[in-house]
């Protein structure tokens, strides 16, 4: 009873797998999948999209993207994707205190949409580190 996973970014294949259970960072909120899920086709937001193999829990840090899924099998494109066992948990929350202060000092909607874009980052790597601690 597994569901098959493919993350697929423009310059490789993230991930291909099977997992018993996927949440994915939508844009309406989290969405959980299991085995058996109605088709489905969402828009996929900067966070983290966790897999669940057997007992533990894997996080992968998406950058936005789309999801598709059908017959057992979740296709995801993604505009990119980190490796969560590269975050360093000190440098994540240094570049989330940064990435706040350059928001709230933005004055052009160009520069404030980039800042949110890199605070959400900032987010999602300590969300996906703590996933790893516990």
């Amino acid at each position: 009873m597994t569901l098959n996973i493919r993350v697929i970014a423009p310059d490789r294949t993230v991930w291909d797998a099977n997992a018993e259970e996927v949440i994915l960072p939508s844009s309406t909120g989290q969405v959980g999948i299991l085995k058996g899920h109605i088709p489905l086709l969402t828009a996929i937001d900067i966070g983290v999209m966790r897999v669940r193999i057997e007992k533990e829990w894997q996080p992968i840090i998406l950058l936005g993207g789309f999801a598709e899924v059908k017959d057992d099998k979740i296709t995801i494109l993604v505009n990119g994707a980190e490796e969560v066992s590269k975050i360093e948990i000190k440098a994540a929350k240094e570049n989330l205190e940064k990435a706040t202060k350059i928001l709230n000092e933005a004055r052009n909607d160009k520069d404030k949409i980039e800042a949110t874009q890199n605070l959400r980052r900032a987010r999602a790597r300590i969300q996906a580190a703590n996933v790893l601690a516990n």
